[in-house]
């Protein structure tokens, strides 16, 4: 029963970290013609803040991906048993892709948010989330406590990946004519940000503890 729940929850995360990844180079598509040729959409449109504004979007969009991509690696306890060295140096690089998207999302969401200031509020307020779980994931390794830097590893992606979550809700109030595309962004940023942190606790709750494998790698290394 728990190794098909795993295989759910992974190919949940599959499909919603592919998302982020089809909605990256949807956004590239369309900026880099933007960008390059100096256009500028009008400013009620989606499109304008990020040709307007593409170093603020872009230091959040593509270390985010980047994290994303390395992120379901880390957690992966197959590939951290397998290949302990390159987890760890995947693993500096995700923190520092990590932060630099965090602290970016935080101040793109907080002044070009689309969906006004109820999508700012979740982007601010999760987006810290964010850094603190890395900020104290980082901490916990650095004590070699590898239960407590796993815990907050997880919190810090199931938040990371709810950008997949995001499109979804958003894809779904249109389609049944709900609220408006603007109008979605803050309900959906609220509902995707609050879901996905209240899994991850269920999560820990249902798998409290590092494997014994995890935390005695960890203390030889």
């Amino acid at each position: 029963m728990r190794r098909g729940a795993n295989a759910t929850i992974w190919s949940a995360l599959i499909l919603l970290a592919a998302i982020v990844v089809v909605f990256v180079g949807i956004r590239l598509a369309i900026d880099v013609p933007n960008v390059t040729s100096g256009t500028v959409p009008d400013e009620s449109s989606f499109e304008y803040r990020y040709a307007r504004f593409p170093w603020l979007a872009y230091a959040h969009i593509l270390p985010g991906a980047v994290y994303l991509l390395i992120a379901p690696f880390q957690l992966w306890r197959g590939f951290r048993n397998r290949h302990f060295t390159a987890h760890r140096r995947m693993g500096r690089v995700a923190l520092v892709a990590g932060l630099v998207s965090g602290v970016f999302a935080i101040a793109f969401g907080a002044f070009q948010a689309f969906g006004g200031p109820l999508e700012a509020s979740a982007a601010v307020a999760f987006g810290a989330w964010f850094l603190l779980s890395l900020g104290t994931a980082y901490r916990a390794i650095r004590r070699r406590d590898v239960r407590t830097h796993r815990r907050w590893m997880i919190r810090a992606f199931a938040v990371g990946v709810a950008v997949g979550t995001i499109r979804i809700w958003i894809g779904l109030f249109e389609a049944f004519g709900i609220m408006s595309f603007r109008d979605a962004f803050g309900v959906a940023f609220w509902l995707s940000f609050v879901m996905h942190a209240v899994a991850a606790e269920l999560y820990l709750r249902w798998r409290p503890l590092a494997s014994g494998a995890d935390a005695s790698q960890a203390a030889t290394t």
